[in-house]
């Protein structure tokens, strides 16, 4: 499965907003300090799940993004389509010229399992992913894990006005 970095980081980002919609818009600052993805990367996968209506954005005081649509109804398959990641398991991208133009003996194996691969991603919603209870868990550590980072910060700032905040991100 080619599954690359931009797909990984559009799903946990999606998962992270859904987990933290109840508190309102979330920031991608916030997101991006829990899940250590850089703050320009994010912009650059939100317009794309901006284009195709999986978040809102709210600007303003207090503002961010939002899920576009309830998140049962928003499925990995989705996330991962809307950056333009592909699934594909064949080395030829599927256009079957695999082997010095010609199909290859295994392209048809490679290419249903990128069909599984996407089936099956398409069956998990990020309702299904929140419900989990280890990941419930996981997204309470992060989130003192940030709190934690920003409170340092803060007292360094306070302890040295002058001092310039370094962040690991």
């Amino acid at each position: 499965m080619r599954l690359t970095t931009k797909g990984r980081y559009a799903v946990t980002a999606m998962l992270d907003l859904s987990i933290h919609a109840s508190k309102g818009p979330v920031n991608l600052t916030e997101i991006s300090h829990r899940q250590a993805i850089s703050l320009s990367y994010l912009e650059q996968l939100f317009a794309k799940l901006r284009q195709r209506k999986l978040v809102s954005s709210v600007r303003g005081p207090g503002g961010g993004y939002r899920l576009a649509r309830p998140e049962k109804d928003i499925h990995v398959a989705e996330i991962i389509d809307a950056v333009s990641e592909s699934l594909d398991t064949t080395r030829c991208l599927g256009k079957g010229d695999c082997q010095l133009g010609e199909t290859c003996l295994t392209h048809h194996l490679w290419q249903d399992l990128s069909d599984q691969i996407h089936n099956f991603l398409t069956n998990i919603s990020l309702a299904d992913l929140v419900s989990k209870r280890e990941i419930v868990l996981i997204a309470q550590n992060q989130s003192e894990r940030a709190l934690q980072k920003e409170q340092q910060q803060l007292e360094t700032r306070r302890r040295d006005p002058n001092a310039i905040a370094v962040s690991t991100i």
